[in-house]
């Protein structure tokens, strides 16, 4: 579980919401606590963490097993926004294949093999939040980011 973050702060006119700091959250599906990396990550801009996890629960309780990105938006006013990205292509090659990790040397220890259908099934769910539309150039992104795990692509 990890935390990105960037703040900003700007002026505005009286009334108008003034986006503060903008923060990545990497939680499992379904079990987000106000434990920390959530709590620390969220109390310091004095937001309900509570609410935040009873929605992001809520949210993400279909995926439960994957690793959930969640960007959240804080406001000034102390309000949020969170929009939910789908799990990391790292995870979801490993998830399909059913090992723990990659290889510490992907060029001359293979871990697995993935097939040309698992990788078109990946791609049709990360396609939203890749830079393509193409499925043919999203399997390609796919079949690299598992070639660097030292997962094998098989027809």
């Amino acid at each position: 579980m990890a935390v990105k973050t960037k703040e900003k702060m700007a002026a505005a006119p009286k009334g108008q919401k003034v986006l503060v700091a903008t923060l990545t959250l990497y939680l499992e599906a379904g079990k987000a606590t106000p434990a920390p990396p959530v709590g620390p990550a969220l109390g310091q801009y004095g937001l309900n963490i509570a609410e935040f996890c009873k929605n992001y629960n809520a949210q993400t309780a279909k995926m439960q097993g994957y690793i959930v990105p969640a960007i959240v938006y804080v406001y000034s006013d102390r309000t949020y926004k969170f929009v939910l990205k789908t799990p990391p292509t790292s995870s979801l090659i490993l998830k399909a294949l059913g090992i723990e990790s990659g290889s510490p040397q992907p060029n001359r220890q293979k871990v697995g093999k993935i097939t040309k259908d698992k990788l078109i099934e990946i791609a049709k769910m990360k396609l939203p939040d890749l830079n393509t539309r193409n499925i043919e150039t999203a399997v390609k992104i796919i079949a690299a980011q598992a070639k660097n795990m030292g997962v094998e692509v098989v027809e």
